[in-house]
């Protein structure tokens, strides 16, 4: 009996060893580890030699001031300001050029010389007239020596003083004549006329050729002469911005020429009147344009600033959508990117602006953004 006794006690105190060491170490084991923080499960980490890494690429952005709305269309044109189209006041034959396209003049310098027997004759009527008139000054002053009713009748005196009257009414009409066929007081020989520039720049466009016939009001100029460093903006502005846009407000510009690249202006005045056909005012801006990248006739795409605020602008390809909420992805190191969340001020066609979330001069990935999040969403089973 006490053997039966001794045996049980031992199976008891075997089976509780058991149940310390299996059944109180399954409880401990069982217990689930501490969840990961938002910025760990935000974030990805990628081995040196990682293929993900070819297919991801970052750009350092900056702030900036915050556009009004979407991407606007421009158009750019000479700046009139800085701008003379040459023609010719006479009728007449270009028998020599000067200048081509693309050349650079200084105001007063020649551009091309024109043979006229329209302005040799006013020329050779002034000088007839002149001569006639002095002339009559001539019989006037030996008149005016003589006693009038002694050698000559006061009649005839009369008559003399009429006809130099006539004389200098006569030279007045031939140098009007003379004035309006050469309004900017060009260089004369003989009957040829030298066209000169009336302003420094460059000859942007030339339709003047040797031996073609120029009358006046021509279709097309002979020379445009503009300063490529200044050119006018006219954008298309939608009805409902009409009001956020002054003179002054700060643009934007981007061509298809120049990718990547903005050019400044500043608005100079806005329409009087909306387009009936596409509800739109015409609004001109003037564009800085330095290095001479921009130029006339091209169309570019237009973003008007706001006075006030800054933001990154972004890539629409950087952007994540999450239900109602947008995220970018940051570089944090060499192979480490993180998840963020952000909030639009404005969403565009190719590029929006991020305000709260993303700080000036972060990196952040504006290729491969969705494989990223495409790999968060699976590490955590589904998106987040």
């Amino acid at each position: 009996m006490n053997k039966k006794l001794f045996l049980a006690a031992g199976v008891a105190a075997m089976a509780g060893l058991l149940w310390f060491a299996y059944g109180r170490g399954d409880a401990v084991s069982a217990q689930p580890a501490p969840a990961p923080t938002r910025a760990e499960a935000d974030t990805l980490r990628y081995a040196a030699d990682a293929p993900q890494l070819s297919m991801i690429r970052s750009e350092v952005l900056s702030s900036s001031p915050v556009p009004l709305g979407e991407t606007l269309s421009g158009r750019l044109v000479y700046d009139d300001d800085a701008t003379a189209r040459i023609g010719t006041g006479v009728s007449g034959r270009i028998v020599a050029i000067h200048v081509a396209a693309g050349d650079a003049v200084k105001a007063g310098q020649v551009l091309a010389d024109i043979d006229s027997p329209d302005f040799g004759a006013a020329r050779a009527d002034l000088e007839k007239a002149r001569a006639d008139e002095r002339r009559k000054q001539l019989e006037v002053e030996r008149a005016r020596q003589l006693e009038p009713g002694e050698a000559i009748s006061e009649r005839d005196w009369e008559a003399l003083q009429a006809d130099l009257a006539q004389a200098q009414a006569e030279t007045a009409r031939a140098e009007q004549r003379l004035k309006n066929l050469n309004p900017q007081g060009l260089a004369m020989h003989g009957q040829r006329l030298r066209l000169t520039s009336p302003i420094g720049g460059v000859v942007t466009e030339r339709s003047a050729s040797p031996a073609l016939e120029v009358e006046p009001g021509m279709a097309e100029p002979l020379f445009v002469v503009t300063d490529p460093t200044r050119l006018w903006l006219l954008i298309d502005l939608p009805e409902p911005l009409l009001a956020r846009v002054k003179r002054g407000s700060a643009v934007e510009v981007e061509s298809d020429a120049w990718p990547g690249e903005r050019f400044a202006g500043k608005v100079l005045e806005t329409g009087q009147r909306v387009d009936a056909n596409t509800r739109r005012i015409s609004v001109r801006a003037r564009v800085a344009n330095p290095g001479r990248k921009l130029l006339p006739e091209m169309f570019v795409r237009v973003h008007i600033l706001q006075d006030e605020g800054r933001g990154v602008r972004v890539p629409n390809s950087a952007l994540v959508n999450q239900g109602i909420y947008s995220s970018v992805f940051v570089q944090t190191g060499p192979a480490e990117f993180r998840r963020q969340r952000v909030e639009l001020l404005t969403h565009g066609a190719e590029f929006s602006c991020v305000g709260a979330g993303l700080k000036d001069g972060e990196h952040v990935v504006t290729g491969g953004a969705l494989l990223l999040d495409a790999e968060l969403n699976a590490r955590a089973g589904g998106p987040s």
